[in-house]
């Protein structure tokens, strides 16, 4: 039997443990029980993602312009490259995150949104503590620690407060599900609130002294991104991208090794940021052995994702969700066996406090975790609104400036790093010359970001025209977004 792209064979339809038949309104009644909590996260999240665009855009132009803004102490590179940093990690990425968690679980455990107004009012109390944290912050207020900058005694108990009621709506309806199998993404989005809370309650507390305070924050830092960004993007990638294709997951079991591989070795990477610093070497010998066996997890996720979509690329023509998403998992693939090389000495010689530090966490950062929200967004808004996306034009312009403006920003970083680094390292060389050396890169970056900064213009104003304009009649039908599996029977010969 032959089958085109973009369809589904009926018998492997009938093995799906995952897309198991749900009606429509079944599935209408689960994404409504949570609109309130799941449209308030991703509306604040589209906020803080133009808030964190301007903030990011005036870093990156200091570099070309130093001087540039620089009467007001606010705006000095120091107080406006941290700002950005917290409003798009805690701010867009976090935020955005909470709502689509919200709407999977009800999703996948088969019943309604448990304590909806707590995980309203959690996301409430926890954009409130990340206002407060960056008002003080560009007030010159810090606690001098990357990731972990905003004031630990106003800002941070608002922090923990708000996810811990976020957490606690998640829990609450996995307790309530009406599955006894559970899907691995609800294993990566339960996880990840405890996960989330505990690292941020240890790298937060206040008796770390000197060296002790620099293991700690790079053990809250390191674990930021994998604990807790990319549990919940893994979890909506893996949602997504059989839920598009119509064909089920490749293999539950490599679903799982992903998932017990990451929770064990991931934890203990952080280290190797350190490397060359007065720590002592076992803990540097002991991030670098696990930052080796983080293959394991990468592996099993990559295979799995990609043999999930193989043959089914063609699908990506129809579905920005879907295309969102390979991108999202194959950039997660890629900065995760890239962080495995810079862990080793030889390479980490070079990279080290070089931009190319910079061009890797905005791989991981933005194409696998904004793109993935991205995605999850185009999926979800259509269903909670029950309205269709009004131009395809505007979808095409925002994935084509985003996903080519950071291309151009991770290759032109990651390029001017390697140079200066090797710079850096040669003799007789002085630091001046690094500096010169990254000077055209640093302008490719700026004009990359202004690129990305349009298409989340075009983003945002195609969201405002999805959530409030009246011109567009609801619909209770998939919207054009979704690709619609063309299910076929074996052909006589």
């Amino acid at each position: 039997m032959t089958i085109q792209q973009g369809q589904v064979d009926v018998k492997q339809e009938d093995n799906s443990q995952y897309l198991n038949k749900a009606s429509a309104m079944e599935m209408e009644t689960y994404d409504q029980s949570g609109r309130q909590p799941v449209l308030l996260g991703f509306l604040i999240a589209v906020i803080w993602l133009l808030i964190g665009t301007v903030l990011g855009d005036l870093s990156s132009f200091k570099f070309d312009h130093p001087d540039l803004l620089s009467g007001q102490a606010y705006l000095t590179f120091g107080r406006i490259r941290p700002a950005h940093l917290n409003a798009m990690v805690y701010g867009w990425a976090s935020t955005a995150m909470f709502s689509v968690s919200l709407w999977l679980m009800p999703r996948l455990c088969r019943t309604r949104l448990r304590w909806g107004r707590v995980a309203s009012c959690g996301i409430l109390v926890w954009t409130a503590g990340l206002i407060v944290g960056l008002v003080l912050l560009l007030q010159g207020y810090s606690d001098g620690l990357e990731w972990l900058e905003l004031d630990r005694m106003w800002a941070d108990p608002l922090l923990v407060v708000g996810a811990a009621m976020v957490g606690a709506s998640v829990w609450r309806t996995l307790a309530a599900r009406n599955v006894h199998h559970l899907y691995v993404s609800v294993w990566y989005v339960a996880a990840s609130y405890p996960w989330f809370l505990i690292i941020f309650l240890a790298g937060n507390l206040p008796f770390y002294r000197g060296v002790e305070s620099a293991a700690v924050n790079w053990f809250y830092a390191h674990n930021a991104l994998g604990l807790w960004l990319t549990a919940v993007n893994l979890a909506l990638i893996y949602y997504l991208l059989p839920k598009i294709i119509g064909r089920p997951i490749y293999s539950y079991w490599l679903s799982l090794v992903g998932f017990w591989a990451l929770a064990l070795f991931y934890a203990l990477n952080g280290m190797h940021h350190l490397i060359g610093g007065p720590i002592p070497s076992w803990m540097i010998a002991t991030s670098i052995t696990a930052s080796i066996m983080m293959v394991i997890p990468v592996i099993a996720v990559g295979i799995n994702q990609h043999m999930t979509v193989v043959g089914r690329f063609g699908a990506m023509r129809y579905s920005p969700a879907l295309t969102l998403a390979v991108i999202a998992a194959m950039s997660y693939t890629a900065v995760s066996l890239q962080g495995i090389m810079t862990a080793l000495v030889s390479v980490n010689r070079i990279t080290h406090f070089t931009h190319w530090t910079i061009a890797h966490s905005h791989l991981g950062l933005y194409m696998f975790v904004t793109l993935s929200l991205f995605g999850g967004m185009y999926y979800i808004l259509p269903r909670v609104l029950k309205r269709e996306w009004p131009s395809r034009r505007l979808i095409r312009l925002h994935i084509l400036l985003t996903g080519g403006g950071m291309a151009l920003y991770i290759i032109a970083l990651g390029i001017g790093g390697v140079l200066q680094g090797l710079s850096l390292l040669t003799p007789g060389t002085g630091f001046e010359a690094s500096v010169a050396s990254t000077k055209p890169w640093l302008m490719l970056r700026s004009i990359s970001a202004v690129i990305i900064s349009v298409g989340h213009l075009a983003f945002i104003y195609h969201s405002y025209l999805l959530a409030f304009s009246r011109k567009h009649s609801t619909t209770q039908l998939p919207p054009f977004i979704e690709f619609k599996p063309v299910l076929v029977k074996e052909r006589k010969s």
